[in-house]
């Protein structure tokens, strides 16, 4: 027994003492990284150039690789925003070496710089440089912006951009995607304006169809007047949503996810990146989804092919390139939309009175409408020295509509039925298309003067605008009828058989429908724009705690009301804005206000007086916003938040007014007058919250107050709060916890959007038409396990009936189940 222990415990130590004598042979390099921006040096990639060895910094920029053979290696390091460094390394066996960088800011600054300050409050990305086109902290930041992170939508199951929009605070919608040309994408109301999402990367990205959320690494909500940096052809008064796209990275990776769900959803994702040389210096990624879904009404579906590849190439430790597009293919029915008589007294006046059945869609899946759309573009940029870096872009994107669109617009005074509401179809036959062209070229600086550190951009910015329209005319297609008097709404039709009765009298069907265009005539219209800007911000550091921004912006603005036109009308518009920040705790806590401009540089229209059409050219319309409020980063980024109360004033708001005939009898139709005296008062408090207060736990939170009100302009508007402002309360709210121990891998969701009451029709004369305050939660279930992800979604648990509207009433969807399957490699 003895004997045996013995050689045991002889044969232990020759085990311990030959891999002391292995570890003897083997080398480590270790160091900490730091970035010029000041920001945390968080999940930079450190590797061992031609080899898959490598590790990724910590939160505070540490790193360490070990065991590595003695010899000569180049250490590589590299983060997606700043210029790689490399340096010839010689190990000798046994030591330990150390090895600090510090990386500047460069390649793709203007397009990607986001750093994580940590991985535990996972939904606070707040650094972007889009929102000021310059790299600067949230916290230094005049403005208040909202950002949507890739990972929430992941955690949410997201499949579609309105429901990932419900994460913003102050944001609702108004008008779903019609697919009809020149309505782009969803509408949306943002501090009381109404708003789509426009911008990708920072420049326009126009589609006429909703959004594919594949290719989102994150979305930023931009709030107030931002006419400065953004122009005004794409944004709004209330601020501007910008989508920012996955980029390539430098190594190789991916996963394909599957989900399926309610209503026949069936959705397959992919997202591969791969280097295309062994330096890493070329990287290729491609994103793409295939998505079909129905819906949850008698009538609807729409289908989808979408693909975004990205390619990035640094050329040298000054110059690369960054090129990225997005393909997508979209076929659809349009949305159920009921359209309110605006002249005429109301009916109804709220969703109880007004008896409508959210199943019915009052179309048919023979009328379809395709709206392939593509978005192109090109980023340049070069290191021209230690302070300054210059931004090269061309942007491009085109979108189509053709195939059929429908409207359901209330025609009670063509049957005159004494109960319910009768609606006549409208429809027409789309085919139009639209071109965008933006070309930038910023120059961003860092630099001091004195003992004051200035952050520049200054930039020119040509953007071209088209729109050619050969759509058909419309043409009625039969009544709907909403109420419960169908027996009345059928005799009216001639129809007396009860065993007979329809409450749509339209021909749904693709032959019939054409049938009723053929003498439908082609409207032929051709419409441009052009703009020629130069815009300048300086971000004054007068202390290390207080900072001053400084900003302008002239645009030169060129509206052809014919494209062949060759004088077309012209205007050139100013545009301010400053801001002062103030930090009583140093990268903590900051004190803000700011004043922004926004403009409108408005088309030509005409007067008709008499039937005589009489040309008149607008002044830019302005929006001026004052804004106070704080911003907070606590406890090592585990709660972050912004608080704020803003004021925006429009002015010079241009309306038009239809005068009375004053002779019924001569057949000319009564005067269109334009005016431009409107104005308007919006302000309201905003609240953003994201916390982590405990490992594993993460929250989102949102709250807004908008009050809104047209003070001057249409007799029929003015002292009432306008139909595009939106419910006057939101609350946004999700928090998710992912467990540990023995249920490890295991994490759960819940979640919610609360809605004011709604007025959506609001006019001393029609009425007033109210949708009801709504609550709707949703939660989620998930589990990972290596590299395989299980999800469970459940949405609107209590399966409410909502709406959202503009004028209109448009049903929104009912309870769904969704289950995904994600593999990642």
């Amino acid at each position: 027994m003895k004997s045996n222990s013995i050689k045991h415990l002889l044969f232990a130590l020759s085990l311990l003492c030959f891999a002391a004598t292995g570890l003897a042979q083997t080398a480590s390099v270790k160091g900490k990284i730091s970035l010029s921006t000041g920001t945390n040096a968080d999940n930079v990639s450190v590797t061992i150039k031609n080899t898959q060895i490598g590790t990724v910094t910590d939160t505070d920029g540490n790193y360490e690789i070990k065991n590595l053979k003695p010899g000569n290696y180049v250490l590589r390091v590299s983060l997606v925003g700043f210029s790689s460094k490399e340096k010839n390394i010689t190990l000798q066996a046994g030591s330990e070496i150390v090895e600090n960088f510090e990386l500047a800011s460069g390649s793709e600054q203007l397009a990607e710089v986001t750093i994580e300050n940590g991985k535990t409050n996972k939904f606070a990305r707040k650094e972007s440089v889009v929102v000021s086109k310059m790299p600067l902290k949230n916290l230094e930041n005049p403005q208040v912006y909202t950002t949507i992170s890739g990972e929430l939508l992941k955690e949410q199951v997201v499949t579609n951009i309105d429901d990932a929009l419900k994460n913003a605070p102050g944001l609702s919608q108004l008008w779903v995607s019609t697919g009809r040309g020149g309505d782009g994408s969803g509408y949306y109301s943002l501090r009381g304006f109404a708003v789509q999402p426009t911008m990708v990367n920072g420049l326009p990205g126009l589609t006429n169809s909703s959004l594919d959320p594949q290719n989102i690494e994150r979305i930023e909500v931009i709030k107030g007047p931002s006419g400065t940096l953004f122009g005004s052809s794409l944004i709004s008064y209330g601020g501007l949503i910008n989508i920012n796209t996955k980029r390539p990275y430098n190594h190789f990776g991916g996963e394909i996810s599957y989900i399926s769900g309610s209503y026949g959803l069936n959705r397959l994702t992919a997202d591969v990146n791969v280097p295309l040389d062994s330096e890493h210096k070329m990287n290729f990624r491609l994103n793409s989804s295939l998505h079909k879904e129905d819906s949850f009404q008698d009538a609807g579906f729409r289908k989808s092919f979408f693909v975004a590849p990205s390619l990035s190439f640094e050329a040298n430790d000054r110059l690369s390139f960054l090129v990225n597009a997005e393909i997508l293919n979209w076929e659809s029915t349009n949305p159920t939309m009921l359209f309110f008589d605006r002249n005429a007294p109301l009916r109804v006046h709220d969703m109880n009175q007004f008896r409508y059945d959210n199943k019915k869609s009052y179309t048919s899946n023979q009328l379809t409408l395709e709206t392939p759309s593509y978005n192109l573009q090109g980023q340049m940029f070069y290191k021209l020295s230690s302070k300054w870096t210059s931004q090269t872009v061309l942007s491009r994107s085109s979108q189509k509509s053709q195939g059929y669109y429908s409207y359901l617009y209330e025609g009670s005074q063509f049957l005159p039925i004494t109960e319910g509401v009768t609606f006549a179809r409208y429809f027409n036959y789309q085919n139009s298309t639209g071109q965008t062209t933006d070309i930038q070229q910023n120059f961003i600086g860092d630099f001091k003067i004195g003992q004051l550190r200035n952050r520049i951009v200054a930039g020119l910015d040509y953007f071209n605008r088209t729109q050619t329209d050969n759509s058909s005319g419309y043409v009625q297609n039969g009544f709907v009828y909403v109420g419960n008097s169908l027996d009345q709404f059928n005799a009216m039709l001639g129809i007396t058989d009860p065993t007979q009765f329809v409450d749509d009298s339209g021909d749904l069907t693709k032959a019939g429908s054409d049938a009723l265009l053929e003498g439908a005539p082609i409207n032929i219209s051709k419409s441009k724009q052009d703009v020629y800007s130069v815009y300048a911000s300086d971000v004054l550091n007068i202390t290390p705690a207080l900072s001053a921004m400084v900003s302008g912006r002239i645009d030169r603005f060129f509206n052809y009301i014919d494209a062949h036109q060759d004088n077309p009308q012209a205007q050139t518009t100013f545009s301010p804005k400053f801001g002062l920040v103030y930090q009583p705790i140093l990268d903590k806590v900051s004190v803000f206000a700011n004043y922004m401009d926004g403009f409108t540089n408005t088309a030509p229209s005409s007067d008709r007086i008499n039937g005589v059409n009489r040309p008149v050219v607008f002044d830019p319309e302005h929006a001026k916003q004052f804004e106070i409020g704080t911003k907070v980063n606590l406890m090592g980024d585990k709660i972050t938040a912004s608080l704020s109360y803003f004021d925006i004033r429009v002015t010079d708001a241009v309306y038009s007014t239809l005068e009375a005939d004053p002779d019924p009898n001569d057949n000319i139709p009564g005067d269109l007058i334009n005016h431009q005296d409107g104005a308007q008062k919006n302000r309201g408090f905003e609240a953003d919250v994201q916390a982590n207060p405990i490992e594993g736990l993460n929250l989102v939170f949102g709250y807004s107050y908008v009050d809104s009100r047209l003070t001057q302009g249409d007799a029929d508007f003015v002292g009432n709060r306008p139909e595009s402002a939106g419910p006057r309360n939101l609350v946004n709210f999700w928090a998710s916890y992912k467990f540990r121990g023995k249920l490890d891998g295991f994490g759960i969701g819940f979640g919610g959007n609360y809605a004011d009451k709604n007025r959506i029709m609001n006019r001393n004369y029609a009425g007033t038409f109210t949708l009801p305050s709504y609550t709707v939660l949703n939660s989620s279930l998930f589990y990972t396990k290596d590299r395989f992800t299980l999800t469970l979604k459940v949405d609107n648990i209590a399966n409410k009936d909502t709406y959202d509207g503009w004028s209109t009433v448009h049903p929104r969807n009912m309870r769904s189940v969704l289950g995904g399957l994600t593999y990642k490699f």
